[in-house]
């Protein structure tokens, strides 16, 4: 098979094609940090959809999604999504990757707004946290917002 020959003289973004080929096999779902994630809501009988839009007009795809509760959860990698405690900025072409991360820091914050106002609550579970810990969290939002509606919906009867 012949070598891929890589423009890194400006056409890429990678610095050298090692690196294009390792950023490039980087997930954008079904990541470690979702499965075990997905694995704890599900244990606590938790049912919900994933990499779904929570709204057609979002161009975002949740990672995981309960749609009567209204509640998006994001399961953010610390490097992508400029963790505070743990994003590094990288030594090596370092103008394009803070420049990235900014892009996405600000896209998280816009769709976060969109999603406020349309009633949606957006949990955001970082790759460091503990999935049992950010399960329990999401799991006693989900089930209070699926009692409230249940209650609000009684009483418009």
């Amino acid at each position: 098979m012949p070598a891929v020959a890589s423009d890194t003289s400006g056409g890429s973004w990678a610095s050298t094609p090692a690196i294009r080929r390792s950023m490039q096999s980087n997930r954008s779902r079904d990541t470690k940090p979702e499965l075990l994630l997905r694995r704890a809501l599900h244990a606590r009988g938790l049912r919900y959809r994933v990499c779904a839009k929570p709204l057609p007009e979002l161009r975002m795809k949740s990672d995981i999604v309960f749609r009567p509760a209204r509640v998006v959860v994001e399961v953010r990698g610390c490097f992508w999504h400029g963790c505070s405690e743990h994003h590094r900025k990288p030594t090596a072409n370092s103008e394009y990757w803070t420049a990235k991360i900014g892009r996405n820091v600000a896209r998280d914050r816009r769709n976060e707004e969109l999603l406020r106002d349309a009633g949606w609550l957006l949990i955001t579970v970082w790759e460091h946290e503990d999935p049992i810990a950010a399960a329990s969290r999401v799991d006693e939002i989900v089930r209070r917002r699926r009692a409230f509606d249940a209650d609000r919906g009684a009483k418009d009867f």
